[in-house]
Protein backbone atom coordinates (compact mmCIF):
# COMPACT_ATOMS: atom_id res chain seq x y z
CA UNK A 1 0.00 0.00 0.00
CA UNK A 2 1.44 3.23 -0.56
CA UNK A 3 2.03 5.90 1.65
CA UNK A 4 0.09 8.49 2.57
CA UNK A 5 0.90 12.16 0.34
CA UNK A 6 4.23 13.24 1.16
CA UNK A 7 3.78 16.64 2.79
CA UNK A 8 4.33 19.70 0.61
CA UNK A 9 6.71 22.29 2.06
CA UNK A 10 5.60 25.43 2.01
CA UNK A 11 6.80 27.93 4.84
CA UNK A 12 6.52 24.98 6.87
CA UNK A 13 2.92 24.13 5.66
CA UNK A 14 1.71 21.15 5.74
CA UNK A 15 -0.74 20.33 2.53
CA UNK A 16 -1.80 17.02 0.20
CA UNK A 17 -3.32 16.95 -2.65
CA UNK A 18 -5.93 15.30 -4.57
CA UNK A 19 -7.36 15.14 -8.18
CA UNK A 20 -9.92 14.84 -10.92
CA UNK A 21 -10.47 12.30 -13.97
CA UNK A 22 -13.00 11.95 -16.26
CA UNK A 23 -14.15 8.98 -18.12
CA UNK A 24 -12.83 8.79 -21.37
CA UNK A 25 -14.85 8.48 -24.53
CA UNK A 26 -12.43 7.22 -26.94
CA UNK A 27 -9.45 4.96 -26.67
CA UNK A 28 -7.29 8.40 -27.60
CA UNK A 29 -9.01 10.14 -24.53
CA UNK A 30 -8.26 6.95 -22.46
CA UNK A 31 -4.28 7.16 -23.10
CA UNK A 32 -4.08 10.51 -22.17
CA UNK A 33 -5.62 9.73 -19.07
CA UNK A 34 -3.70 6.83 -18.28
CA UNK A 35 -0.66 9.07 -19.58
CA UNK A 36 -2.29 11.61 -17.05
CA UNK A 37 -2.61 9.21 -14.06
CA UNK A 38 0.62 7.86 -14.46
CA UNK A 39 2.38 11.23 -14.24
CA UNK A 40 0.87 12.26 -11.38
CA UNK A 41 0.53 8.97 -9.41
CA UNK A 42 4.32 9.69 -7.96
CA UNK A 43 2.96 12.62 -5.84
CA UNK A 44 1.33 9.94 -3.71
CA UNK A 45 -2.55 11.88 -4.14
CA UNK A 46 -4.61 11.49 -0.54
CA UNK A 47 -7.43 10.69 -3.56
CA UNK A 48 -8.36 10.76 -7.18
CA UNK A 49 -12.18 11.58 -8.13
CA UNK A 50 -13.25 10.72 -11.35
CA UNK A 51 -16.71 12.15 -12.28
CA UNK A 52 -20.34 11.14 -13.24
CA UNK A 53 -21.71 12.37 -16.68
CA UNK A 54 -25.32 14.17 -16.39
CA UNK A 55 -27.85 12.21 -15.43
CA UNK A 56 -25.54 9.10 -15.04
CA UNK A 57 -24.32 9.12 -18.63
CA UNK A 58 -21.15 8.18 -17.75
CA UNK A 59 -22.06 5.31 -15.47
CA UNK A 60 -20.62 2.39 -16.52
CA UNK A 61 -17.49 4.10 -17.79
CA UNK A 62 -16.59 5.43 -14.24
CA UNK A 63 -17.29 2.46 -12.49
CA UNK A 64 -14.81 0.32 -14.65
CA UNK A 65 -12.33 3.69 -14.59
CA UNK A 66 -12.57 3.84 -10.34
CA UNK A 67 -12.21 -0.30 -10.18
CA UNK A 68 -9.17 -0.01 -12.20
CA UNK A 69 -7.63 2.97 -10.48
CA UNK A 70 -8.17 0.59 -7.35
CA UNK A 71 -6.59 -2.44 -9.21
CA UNK A 72 -3.54 -1.32 -10.99
CA UNK A 73 -2.64 2.18 -8.74
CA UNK A 74 -1.32 3.14 -5.95
CA UNK A 75 -4.13 5.89 -5.59
CA UNK A 76 -7.34 5.89 -4.08
CA UNK A 77 -10.24 6.30 -6.29
CA UNK A 78 -13.11 7.98 -4.89
CA UNK A 79 -16.14 7.60 -7.50
CA UNK A 80 -18.40 10.61 -8.18
CA UNK A 81 -22.27 9.47 -7.81
CA UNK A 82 -25.30 11.77 -8.50
CA UNK A 83 -28.99 11.94 -7.37
CA UNK A 84 -29.98 12.40 -10.71
CA UNK A 85 -31.39 9.60 -13.12
CA UNK A 86 -31.51 6.70 -10.88
CA UNK A 87 -33.64 4.96 -8.52
CA UNK A 88 -32.63 5.12 -4.56
CA UNK A 89 -32.51 1.27 -5.40
CA UNK A 90 -30.17 1.56 -8.20
CA UNK A 91 -27.69 3.94 -6.42
CA UNK A 92 -27.69 1.44 -3.07
CA UNK A 93 -26.49 -1.38 -6.06
CA UNK A 94 -23.87 0.93 -7.30
CA UNK A 95 -22.76 1.32 -3.67
CA UNK A 96 -22.80 -2.16 -2.97
CA UNK A 97 -20.43 -2.96 -6.62
CA UNK A 98 -18.17 -0.83 -5.19
CA UNK A 99 -17.74 -1.97 -1.53
CA UNK A 100 -17.07 -4.95 -3.13
CA UNK A 101 -14.53 -3.85 -5.12
CA UNK A 102 -12.57 -2.44 -2.34
CA UNK A 103 -13.95 1.38 -3.14
CA UNK A 104 -14.43 2.83 0.46
CA UNK A 105 -14.47 6.80 -0.73
CA UNK A 106 -17.86 8.64 -2.96
CA UNK A 107 -18.09 12.47 -4.07
CA UNK A 108 -21.66 12.10 -3.39
CA UNK A 109 -23.09 15.13 -5.53
CA UNK A 110 -27.19 15.87 -6.75
CA UNK A 111 -26.14 16.06 -9.87
CA UNK A 112 -26.83 18.23 -13.33
CA UNK A 113 -29.75 16.76 -15.49
CA UNK A 114 -29.39 15.64 -18.84
CA UNK A 115 -31.20 18.81 -20.11
CA UNK A 116 -28.78 20.57 -19.38
CA UNK A 117 -26.73 22.47 -16.01
CA UNK A 118 -29.64 24.96 -15.55
CA UNK A 119 -32.37 22.65 -15.82
CA UNK A 120 -34.24 22.59 -12.27
CA UNK A 121 -33.66 19.24 -10.27
CA UNK A 122 -36.50 16.82 -10.43
CA UNK A 123 -36.43 13.46 -8.27
CA UNK A 124 -37.13 10.72 -10.15
CA UNK A 125 -39.63 8.17 -9.08
CA UNK A 126 -38.55 6.10 -6.08
CA UNK A 127 -35.27 8.85 -5.93
CA UNK A 128 -33.44 10.61 -3.67
CA UNK A 129 -35.04 13.73 -2.90
CA UNK A 130 -31.52 15.54 -1.93
CA UNK A 131 -28.01 15.02 -1.94
CA UNK A 132 -28.45 14.65 2.05
CA UNK A 133 -30.31 11.39 1.86
CA UNK A 134 -27.52 10.07 -0.65
CA UNK A 135 -24.94 11.11 1.61
CA UNK A 136 -26.54 9.09 4.38
CA UNK A 137 -26.86 5.96 2.54
CA UNK A 138 -23.32 5.92 1.67
CA UNK A 139 -22.59 6.56 5.04
CA UNK A 140 -23.82 4.25 6.78
CA UNK A 141 -22.30 1.22 4.44
CA UNK A 142 -19.09 2.46 5.81
CA UNK A 143 -17.68 5.05 3.02
CA UNK A 144 -15.79 8.03 3.09
CA UNK A 145 -18.11 10.50 1.20
CA UNK A 146 -16.95 13.60 -0.03
CA UNK A 147 -19.69 16.62 -0.88
CA UNK A 148 -19.63 19.82 -3.59
CA UNK A 149 -20.09 23.31 -3.14
CA UNK A 150 -19.88 26.27 -4.26
CA UNK A 151 -17.92 29.35 -2.58
CA UNK A 152 -19.17 32.14 -5.25
CA UNK A 153 -23.03 30.59 -4.91
CA UNK A 154 -24.60 28.08 -6.71
CA UNK A 155 -26.32 29.32 -10.19
CA UNK A 156 -29.89 28.01 -8.84
CA UNK A 157 -29.44 29.06 -5.24
CA UNK A 158 -30.96 32.55 -4.09
CA UNK A 159 -28.01 33.37 -1.75
CA UNK A 160 -25.33 32.33 -0.25
CA UNK A 161 -26.42 31.51 3.06
CA UNK A 162 -29.30 29.10 0.97
CA UNK A 163 -25.70 27.06 -0.16
CA UNK A 164 -24.43 27.08 3.29
CA UNK A 165 -27.73 25.79 4.68
CA UNK A 166 -27.77 22.75 1.90
CA UNK A 167 -23.86 22.33 2.80
CA UNK A 168 -24.54 21.73 6.78
CA UNK A 169 -27.86 19.12 5.67
CA UNK A 170 -24.61 17.00 3.97
CA UNK A 171 -22.54 17.77 6.86
CA UNK A 172 -25.50 16.17 9.44
CA UNK A 173 -25.85 13.08 7.44
CA UNK A 174 -22.40 12.13 7.67
CA UNK A 175 -20.13 14.27 4.84
CA UNK A 176 -16.75 14.67 6.00
CA UNK A 177 -15.23 17.14 3.50
CA UNK A 178 -16.59 19.74 1.14
CA UNK A 179 -14.67 19.90 -2.03
CA UNK A 180 -15.53 23.69 -4.00
CA UNK A 181 -16.32 23.99 -7.27
CA UNK A 182 -13.23 25.61 -8.62
CA UNK A 183 -12.69 29.48 -8.45
CA UNK A 184 -10.13 32.41 -9.62
CA UNK A 185 -10.87 34.88 -6.53
CA UNK A 186 -9.40 33.76 -3.46
CA UNK A 187 -11.21 36.07 -1.46
CA UNK A 188 -14.44 34.52 -2.43
CA UNK A 189 -13.23 31.65 -1.38
CA UNK A 190 -12.14 32.78 2.29
CA UNK A 191 -15.41 34.78 2.49
CA UNK A 192 -17.13 31.45 2.14
CA UNK A 193 -14.86 30.22 4.92
CA UNK A 194 -15.48 32.83 7.15
CA UNK A 195 -19.36 32.43 6.45
CA UNK A 196 -19.49 28.58 7.16
CA UNK A 197 -17.32 28.82 9.94
CA UNK A 198 -19.90 31.18 11.40
CA UNK A 199 -22.94 28.91 10.78
CA UNK A 200 -20.83 25.92 12.52
CA UNK A 201 -19.19 24.11 10.18
CA UNK A 202 -16.21 22.20 10.56
CA UNK A 203 -14.90 19.92 8.30
CA UNK A 204 -12.56 20.77 5.55
CA UNK A 205 -13.69 22.78 2.98
CA UNK A 206 -11.10 21.68 0.01
CA UNK A 207 -10.38 24.28 -2.83
CA UNK A 208 -10.94 23.46 -6.29
CA UNK A 209 -8.47 24.31 -8.70
CA UNK A 210 -8.46 24.84 -12.30
CA UNK A 211 -5.25 25.40 -14.03
CA UNK A 212 -6.31 27.30 -17.40
CA UNK A 213 -5.90 24.96 -20.43
CA UNK A 214 -8.06 27.60 -22.99
CA UNK A 215 -9.02 30.68 -21.31
CA UNK A 216 -12.07 31.32 -23.56
CA UNK A 217 -13.77 27.79 -22.84
CA UNK A 218 -12.81 28.14 -19.17
CA UNK A 219 -14.41 31.61 -19.26
CA UNK A 220 -17.61 30.43 -20.79
CA UNK A 221 -17.30 27.12 -18.59
CA UNK A 222 -17.13 29.41 -15.49
CA UNK A 223 -19.77 31.84 -16.40
CA UNK A 224 -22.43 28.96 -16.31
CA UNK A 225 -21.25 27.20 -13.27
CA UNK A 226 -21.55 30.86 -11.14
CA UNK A 227 -17.70 31.33 -10.96
CA UNK A 228 -16.61 34.68 -11.15
CA UNK A 229 -13.24 35.32 -14.33
CA UNK A 230 -11.67 38.67 -12.74
CA UNK A 231 -10.75 41.37 -15.28
CA UNK A 232 -7.63 40.86 -14.35
CA UNK A 233 -7.36 37.16 -15.43
CA UNK A 234 -8.40 38.04 -18.67
CA UNK A 235 -5.31 40.76 -19.06
CA UNK A 236 -2.82 37.94 -18.69
CA UNK A 237 -4.09 35.36 -21.17
CA UNK A 238 -5.20 38.65 -23.63
CA UNK A 239 -3.65 38.40 -27.20
CA UNK A 240 -2.35 34.53 -26.60
CA UNK A 241 -5.67 33.22 -28.80
CA UNK A 242 -2.56 31.80 -30.97
CA UNK A 243 0.19 31.31 -29.05
CA UNK A 244 -0.30 28.06 -26.92
CA UNK A 245 3.61 28.26 -25.86
CA UNK A 246 2.92 31.01 -24.11
CA UNK A 247 -0.44 30.22 -23.00
CA UNK A 248 0.29 27.87 -21.08
CA UNK A 249 3.52 29.27 -19.20
CA UNK A 250 1.49 32.27 -18.47
CA UNK A 251 -1.13 29.54 -17.27
CA UNK A 252 1.05 27.89 -15.07
CA UNK A 253 2.17 31.08 -13.38
CA UNK A 254 -1.32 32.50 -12.85
CA UNK A 255 -2.19 29.07 -11.18
CA UNK A 256 0.88 28.98 -8.97
CA UNK A 257 0.25 32.56 -7.93
CA UNK A 258 -3.36 31.30 -6.43
CA UNK A 259 -2.11 28.26 -4.88
CA UNK A 260 0.69 30.09 -3.23
CA UNK A 261 -1.59 32.67 -2.11
CA UNK A 262 -4.15 29.96 -0.72
CA UNK A 263 -0.73 28.01 1.46
CA UNK A 264 0.29 31.36 2.51
CA UNK A 265 -3.11 32.11 4.10
CA UNK A 266 -3.56 28.61 6.00
CA UNK A 267 -4.83 26.47 3.42
CA UNK A 268 -4.15 22.22 3.85
CA UNK A 269 -5.40 20.53 1.10
CA UNK A 270 -5.94 21.69 -2.79
CA UNK A 271 -8.17 19.71 -4.77
CA UNK A 272 -6.88 19.92 -8.74
CA UNK A 273 -9.45 19.28 -11.86
CA UNK A 274 -6.95 17.80 -14.44
CA UNK A 275 -9.04 17.57 -17.03
CA UNK A 276 -7.06 14.50 -17.56
CA UNK A 277 -3.76 16.71 -18.61
CA UNK A 278 -1.18 16.06 -16.32
CA UNK A 279 1.86 18.46 -17.47
CA UNK A 280 0.77 21.74 -16.06
CA UNK A 281 -1.01 20.19 -12.95
CA UNK A 282 2.03 18.80 -12.21
CA UNK A 283 4.53 22.02 -12.90
CA UNK A 284 1.98 23.78 -10.50
CA UNK A 285 2.54 20.60 -7.87
CA UNK A 286 6.25 21.46 -8.72
CA UNK A 287 6.39 25.38 -8.12
CA UNK A 288 4.96 25.35 -4.43
CA UNK A 289 7.35 22.63 -3.26
CA UNK A 290 5.27 18.75 -4.00
CA UNK A 291 8.07 16.42 -5.15
CA UNK A 292 7.78 12.98 -6.75
CA UNK A 293 8.01 9.81 -4.08
CA UNK A 294 10.24 6.88 -6.16
CA UNK A 295 7.68 4.31 -6.96
CA UNK A 296 7.83 0.42 -4.98
CA UNK A 297 10.13 -1.56 -6.89
CA UNK A 298 7.57 -3.59 -8.12
CA UNK A 299 5.29 -1.09 -9.60
CA UNK A 300 8.25 0.83 -10.81
CA UNK A 301 9.23 -2.61 -12.71
CA UNK A 302 5.58 -2.94 -14.11
CA UNK A 303 4.45 -2.04 -17.32
CA UNK A 304 2.01 1.26 -17.97
CA UNK A 305 -1.17 0.21 -17.94
CA UNK A 306 -2.37 -1.42 -21.46
CA UNK A 307 -4.84 0.81 -23.37
CA UNK A 308 -7.99 -1.34 -23.72
CA UNK A 309 -11.50 -0.45 -23.97
CA UNK A 310 -12.67 -1.28 -20.60
CA UNK A 311 -13.68 2.24 -19.47
CA UNK A 312 -15.48 3.05 -22.29
CA UNK A 313 -18.45 0.77 -20.97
Amino acid sequence: MAAKPLPLSRAGAQVHVSFEFFPPKTADMEANLWEAATRLEPLNPAFVSVTYGAGGSTRERTHALVERMARETTMEPAAHLTCVGSSCGEIRETLRDYHSAGVRHIVALRGDPPTGFDAPYETVPGGYRSTAELVADAAKMGFEVSVGTYPERHPQSPTLLHDIEILKHKVDAGATRAITQFFFDNTAYFRFLDVAAAAGLDVPIVPGIFPVQNFKQTANFARRTGASVPQWLADRFEGLEDDAATRRLVAAAVCAEQVLDLIDHGVKELHFYTMNRADLVFAICHLVGLRAAPMPVALAEQEPPAVTMSVLG
